[in-house]
């Protein structure tokens, strides 16, 4: 086996050097996830940040007169058991949502028994999407003071097969009423609470190609597109950390070749020809 050049060690150092510049932007979210912030702290008043946060505090009847809201705020309303209440979030390409819902309920003393309350999620073409977590419907008993309700749904794709019910970048409805209660609490007045935020999974459920306009309902003009969309805007769908894990492969792999083709050439002297007989 012949001993390494100093070709062969340069190469081994610009395969290390590449695999660590390659993957360093990778790892930099999870890295400044955990990170601790040493700055100072920001100037925003506290009540500046609650009305931030603050919703919509009232609720549609129906698909066309949902209230729009966006990730991370908290939409309110106050309403009569029995009512169907309806709320509209957006959510982008690489997104899992998770929507959860806080029922107050009425006194216990003017109800005559255990109610049971349920939220359902559809998307922008109004499909019902199933929840892979949560409890999406619970009993509240005849004392119970309120129930939490939550949903998390599938990462949302930037396509998928025509006869698929994959979630689609655009608008997501939430439903909330009460699916069974005794009929003398029948219009009884509660209040609710809606908020959803979302996890990021990027190029793990990652999808070629992209739908040409997000799922949003009613909104004809780009301009009322954008009016539903998220705080940073609807990604483009053709982006992804895939791209850059695949062009790290590339790039490894080529690396990883001439530095095999070095090692296996030998130092470079001609071997010792035996003399003629």
């Amino acid at each position: 086996m012949y001993p390494l050049t100093r070709t062969a060690r340069s190469m081994f150092a610009a395969v290390a050097l590449a695999g660590a510049a390659l993957l360093g932007p990778a790892a930099a979210p999870g890295l400044a996830d955990t990170a601790t912030p040493t700055g100072p702290a920001p100037s925003g008043s506290a009540s500046g940040e609650a009305a931030e946060q603050a919703g919509p505090t009232e609720a549609g009847t129906s698909f066309r007169t949902a209230a729009f809201f966006k990730q991370g705020q908290q939409a309110t309303a106050q309403a009569s058991t029995g009512d169907y209440l309806y709320w509209v979030f957006p959510a982008d390409t690489g997104e899992r949502p998770t929507v959860t819902a806080t029922v107050t309920l009425p006194e216990a003393a003017q109800r005559h028994g255990s109610s049971n309350w349920r939220i359902d999620v559809y998307d922008g073409l109004r499909r019902r999407q199933p929840c892979m977590y949560g409890m999406q419907s619970r009993v509240a008993a005849k004392d119970a003071a309120t129930v939490e309700l939550a949903c998390v749904l599938r990462p949302v794709r930037a396509a998928a097969d025509t006869w698929s019910n994959d979630p689609l970048p655009g608008s997501y409805y939430v439903r909330l009423t009460a699916t069974r209660l005794p009929e003398e609490d029948s219009g009884q007045p509660f209040s609710a609470r809606v908020g959803a935020t979302s996890r990021e999974f990027d190029g793990a459920y990652a999808a070629d190609g992209a739908l040409a306009v997000p799922l949003v309902p009613g909104a004809t003009q780009p301009e009322a597109v954008e009016a539903r969309a998220p705080e940073d805007g609807w990604s483009s769908g053709w982006w992804s950390d895939r791209w850059l894990w695949t062009a790290a492969g590339g790039v490894l792999a080529a690396l990883a070749g001439i530095g095999g083709y070095v090692l296996t050439r030998g130092s470079g002297r001609p071997s010792r020809v035996p003399p003629a007989v």
